[in-house]
């Protein structure tokens, strides 16, 4: 039986936008630049000695890469609909104060999809320890979570959905 080895990915509009953005770059910018030093390099003569053509076909292969699994990740991409949200639990793209009741501080996180994280930014990965124990939960909830620096227990005070 063959198994499908696709992965669909899920991002938010912006998330999924960004990527369409740098695809057409490296497309429409990257790729034509990368030829035309090709073909200057060609120009100079013998190719078997000649570095700036091997440095410019080694790029060429990575950008063809990069832009090969751009567009496979455009193709498995599921954009989330924020409209269809629930509000009275934590899901993906909701964004969550919670307390440590050990220390008593507060937190607001927004969970997104593992490409969109940034910790700065206060959005955390839906596959972190802290966002796999929260999914789910609901306003007032107690929840102990296993991160690398041991057991916390927090509360959920309050889900936000924009």
């Amino acid at each position: 039986m063959a198994t499908d080895m696709t992965q669909v990915t899920y991002y938010t509009k912006e998330g999924f936008e960004k990527i369409k953005t740098e695809l057409e770059h490296l497309i429409h910018i990257e790729r034509p630049m990368i030829s035309q030093q090709i073909a200057e390099a060609r120009d100079k003569g013998d190719l078997s000695e000649n570095a700036e053509y091997d440095a410019a076909k080694n790029a060429q292969g990575m950008l063809e890469m990069r832009i090969s699994k751009m567009q496979d990740m455009l193709r498995n991409a599921r954009i989330i609909d924020e409209s269809k949200m629930d509000a009275t639990k934590v899901q993906i793209l909701s964004t969550v104060k919670i307390r440590n009741l050990k220390n008593n501080v507060e937190m607001t996180y927004t969970l997104v999809p593992e490409n969109e994280a940034d910790l700065k930014a206060g959005k955390i990965s839906v596959s972190s320890p802290i966002a796999k124990g929260l999914l789910g939960k609901k306003k007032g909830s107690k929840v102990d979570i296993t991160i690398p620096a041991g057991l916390i227990t927090v509360e959920v005070i309050e889900i936000i959905i924009k």
